[in-house]
């Protein structure tokens, strides 16, 4: 069966998906054996020792960064440092499709990001779809009520510091390599974790704890190799929709591992989400098509140069 580039990176997008809420899974498994720095550690040292192998293998032999996108690059390191801390958190303390379904609403916030800091433009209809997905998003959080969990707040702050990081992204030249990039990212995060974990303390390792971080560090290799090769097959229109499958994934993961299953007011709010959030990668990419037909428009260039698909790197 050959399969047309549309679908295969659809397939790829939803492995993608996959592998990063498989990751979460384990995460959230391990806490429970371990400090939360030690896992960011020993996870952090698997990671970066693929992704450097990863990248030699597509030919990266430096990591040399622009001088002009250093401080890009810092701020870019920052904001993935706290908001993976402030995930990681909110991870280890709430349902799993939750967690997920907060982190549905990142394409609705780097839209709206993107138009009050960079001026990107942006119209009424993808203007109101943020508006209901942020009302979405309060279903979920439920602020004020018997079922509100402080944490989900941890979780929305999750959702801002990767707006941020997106933001910097936005902002490289075409002369910084992606993957040096990640390199320099996971090599970070795990730094940072090993860092912190002389303050949280050592635990021995199990058997069954270095299999979980093992799985963990397998399956965010996984999605940021998948994340890689579907920027590379069909259109984004089409294949960025397609993300919204680590929800199916984290409603299944929290009901058979975790015994979880959302209330009524979560999943209507996660449907509110992921419909609003399809509607802006789809809105998205019509108006960038719109616009390359007219490359006279000084809001050609802006509109199609951004992006819809980035990898979670958490």
């Amino acid at each position: 069966m050959i399969l047309s580039p549309n679908l295969k990176g659809a397939l790829l997008m939803m492995g993608s998906m996959a592998a990063f809420t498989f990751n979460d899974a384990c995460v959230k498994l391990v806490a429970g054996d371990l400090p939360l720095f030690q896992i960011v550690f020993l996870r952090g040292v698997l990671t970066t020792l693929a992704i450097s192998a990863l990248a030699y293998t597509m030919g990266l032999r430096s990591l040399r960064i622009p001088a002009a996108d250093r401080w890009k690059v810092v701020g870019r390191t920052v904001a993935e440092i706290a908001s993976m801390v402030a995930f990681l958190v909110a991870l280890v303390n709430m349902p799993l499709a939750n967690v997920t379904s907060i982190l549905a609403a990142l394409p609705l916030t780097v839209t709206l990001a993107g138009a009050l800091v960079l001026r990107e433009p942006v119209g009424w209809r993808r203007l109101a779809a943020i508006l209901v997905g942020f009302a979405g998003v309060l279903l979920i959080v439920k602020p004020g009520t018997e079922g509100f969990n402080a944490y989900s707040l941890v979780a929305v702050l999750a959702v801002c510091l990767v707006t941020a990081r997106d933001l910097f992204t936005r902002q490289f030249s075409s002369e910084v390599p992606s993957m040096a990039v990640a390199v320099i990212t996971a090599a970070t995060v795990g730094a940072f974790g090993g860092l912190l974990m002389l303050w949280q303390g050592w635990e021995p390792v199990t058997p069954r704890a270095a299999g979980l971080v093992a799985g963990a560090a397998l399956f965010i290799i996984g999605g940021y190799l998948f994340s890689i090769m579907v920027m590379r097959v069909g259109e984004i229109g089409f294949v960025a929709p397609f993300r919204y499958t680590a929800l199916i994934w984290a409603l299944l993961l929290g009901w058979f591992v975790f015994g979880d299953w959302p209330l009524p007011s979560t999943l209507a709010g996660s449907a509110i989400v992921v419909a609003t959030g399809v509607f802006t990668l789809i809105r998205e990419r019509q108006v960038a098509r719109r616009k390359a037909r007219n490359p006279a428009s000084p809001t050609a260039t802006a509109v199609a140069a951004a992006p819809t698909i980035g990898a979670r790197e958490k």
